[in-house]
């Protein structure tokens, strides 16, 4: 399995909220511990929001919230995509300013954030370009209210067109990802919206038939 979906499937294992011992992922996926251990520094350091340690368990943590504000995702994720982007500029007075920012904010993150390595803003290995996923946000989000079918390509994909269902979205600290129903192969799917290159709205909608909503697929990750 290549490292990126690894990632994401680790993120889809922890998103139930509950602990989880690095041996079970590790059985699960088919990896040493080891690999399991340097998979979840990876998250950690790229902003997906991890509580545990080695020899106890990994969960995802509760939403992110900073006192007073209390930001929407929508608000969450133009701050970091503004950070990251003055992040990267050459003008060194405002990267300067940026990652000063990033720390002020980080400094008043809840406290279940064990690990405070990673500084707000600026994403790191596989997650570090996830700021182009961002375009397809608004059409994603209409589709799924809207409850119409979409076509995705995805170059890196096998199948690099598929026709899905947008089930929902879920940000996972600088990382979107949608869930689906595949239409193409008949089954769930979890895509991370930066690695989408291209986002057609098709004609048709969808209903809800069984075994293909989002309670179907919640179901599966018990």
């Amino acid at each position: 399995m290549p490292r990126n979906d690894r990632l994401l499937d680790l993120v889809r294992l922890l998103s139930d909220g509950r602990l989880h011992r690095a041996e079970d992922l590790a059985r699960r996926l088919g990896v040493s511990q080891r690999t399991i251990y340097r998979d979840m520094d990876t998250l950690v350091a790229s902003g997906v929001p991890i509580a545990g340690e080695r020899g106890l368990g990994y969960a995802a943590t509760a939403a992110i919230t900073l006192p007073p504000l209390n930001l929407s995702l929508p608000e969450l994720e133009a701050l970091h995509l503004g950070l990251a982007v003055v992040g990267e500029a050459g003008d060194e007075e405002l990267k300067h300013a940026a990652r000063t920012l990033s720390e002020k904010i980080e400094a008043v993150l809840p406290e279940d954030r064990s690990t405070r390595g990673a500084t707000f803003g600026f994403a790191t290995h596989a997650f570090a370009e996830a700021s182009r996923g961002f375009r397809h946000m608004p059409t994603i989000r209409a589709a799924i209210r809207a409850r119409q079918k979409l076509r995705l390509m995805l170059p890196t994909d096998p199948v690099p067109r598929r026709i899905v269902r947008p089930l929902r979205l879920d940000y996972w600290g600088r990382v979107w990802t949608v869930t689906c129903w595949d239409e193409t192969t008949a089954g769930f799917k979890l895509f991370r919206v930066d690695l989408i290159e291209e986002v057609a709205v098709l004609p048709q909608l969808f209903v809800d038939e069984p075994g293909r909503t989002l309670a179907d697929y919640q179901a599966t990750l018990g």
